[in-house]
């Protein structure tokens, strides 16, 4: 079985709105097409994870009705403002107003935004980066007042995450972020190095958002344990892929966006969304662990997986107890998912989960299969698993697509 990086971020990255912002966990717009293209002619799509839009983004593009729902508000805002339709006055206000902001950088008349309340910011962004950064936030939020078109705006703060992300020192290739050293010189300047991002990213937004899509996308903020409670039209085929049970933070990678642009204040604030999320541990959600308790009323436990939650939380282990709750929690948290899904969907419906299993302390969980037992025990069926992809860590990780059908 092969990595396939085709079917992961990676693809996206060049290939329009697909390709806006960059989101490790997003899978390729290649997921989706294999399985709204596969026969079925469905009518109406449910992406009830729905982290940067793919999922809704492709079923506009085919001209078929979408809905999506996502516990976020940054990828709320990103999902709606990736599916909208622009008109051409839009697109190129757009671009004039990049070349304006650019203009005002380089004759130091930008005004200067305040730099947000990340912690250790210099670790992130050099100071001339930090300062272009405040130039082009400042300059946005100047560019308000004299707009009247919110798109305009929406899009300038897209073509500025693309931007900040791309300056930064910050590398996303493990669990945790890591820091390149921004004290090395550079071979060249580095003001106009940064506009020529700047300037790229505009017109590459620019280009892809005058690109329509045939219809509008429904998405919504909300909790995917309870999407019966903001979906109001039922589904034919839902396409997702739900957070991992693997210890990586829900925001990790979306916290300098959303500390930009204001969705952020507070680091506890990023631990507290972390708690309300499936699968999400970072700071408070992770020391809430300890205190929580399984249900056996309102979870699936069958033997193995109980004899897998005595093996994580060994006393050998440090946190292993937190671990074994982090994963009971986790599929409590799925199984209440199903029970509700269930009651969008039309008789008959197709449901296609992207997901992977994963290990701790080197115990091999099943995902996969947990998936493929609780889709049954709501009335999912028949259910199929199918390798998708190796990933990129341990040997022993997959990435699945488990299928089933509600009769």
């Amino acid at each position: 079985m092969k990595r396939r990086p085709d079917l992961t971020f990676k693809h996206n990255r060049k290939r329009g709105r697909y390709g806006w912002l960059r989101l490790t966990p997003a899978y390729s717009l290649k997921i989706v097409q294999r399985y709204l293209t596969n026969g079925q002619t469905p009518v109406r799509v449910l992406d009830p994870f729905c982290g940067t839009g793919t999922t809704p983004l492709y079923a506009a593009y085919e001209g078929l009705e979408a809905n999506a729902l996502e516990l976020n508000p940054f990828l709320v805002w990103f999902a709606r403002v990736k599916t909208a339709a622009y008109d051409e006055y839009v697109v190129k206000e757009l671009k004039e107003a990049g070349d304006e902001i650019v203009s005002r950088l380089d004759s130091n008349h930008a005004q200067l935004a305040t730099p947000p309340p990340i912690r250790n910011i210099e670790r992130w962004w050099s100071e001339s980066a930090l300062t272009f950064l405040r130039g082009i936030k400042g300059e946005i939020e100047a560019y308000r007042h004299t707009t009247t078109s919110e798109e305009v705006i929406d899009l300038l703060y897209v073509c500025f995450c693309r931007t900040l992300i791309k300056i930064s020192n910050a590398a996303f290739n493990h669990q945790s972020v890591s820091f390149s050293d921004n004290r090395q010189l550079s071979l060249f300047d580095e003001k106009d190095r940064y506009r020529s991002v700047f300037t790229r990213d505009v017109r590459f937004v620019a280009d892809s958002a005058s690109e329509n899509p045939s219809t509008i996308p429904e998405i919504v903020q909300g909790d995917a344990r309870n999407v019966a409670d903001h979906i109001q039209y039922k589904a034919d085929i839902v396409i997702t892929s739900p957070p991992y049970p693997n210890r990586m933070s829900y925001i990790r990678e979306l916290r300098p966006y959303m500390y930009w642009l204001g969705y952020l204040e507070k680091a506890r604030e990023a631990g507290e969304l972390d708690w309300e999320a499936i699968g999400g541990t970072w700071g408070i959600a992770t020391s809430r662990l300890s205190d929580w308790t399984r249900s056996e009323k309102e979870g699936y436990y069958p033997d193995y997986l109980q004899d897998i939650l005595r093996r994580i939380g060994n006393d050998e282990h440090k946190n292993g107890e937190k671990m074994a709750n982090y994963i009971a929690r986790y599929f409590e948290d799925i199984l209440q998912h199903f029970r509700n899904l269930i009651r969008v969907l039309n008789k008959g419906a197709v449901v296609h989960y992207v997901v992977g299993n994963s290990t701790f302390y080197g115990v091999l969980v099943p995902v996969e299969r947990l998936y493929k037992e609780i889709m049954e025990l709501v009335g999912l069926s028949p259910t199929n698993i199918e390798v998708v992809r190796k990933r990129n860590s341990k040997k022993e990780l997959y990435e699945f697509a488990v299928s089933g059908r509600f009769l």
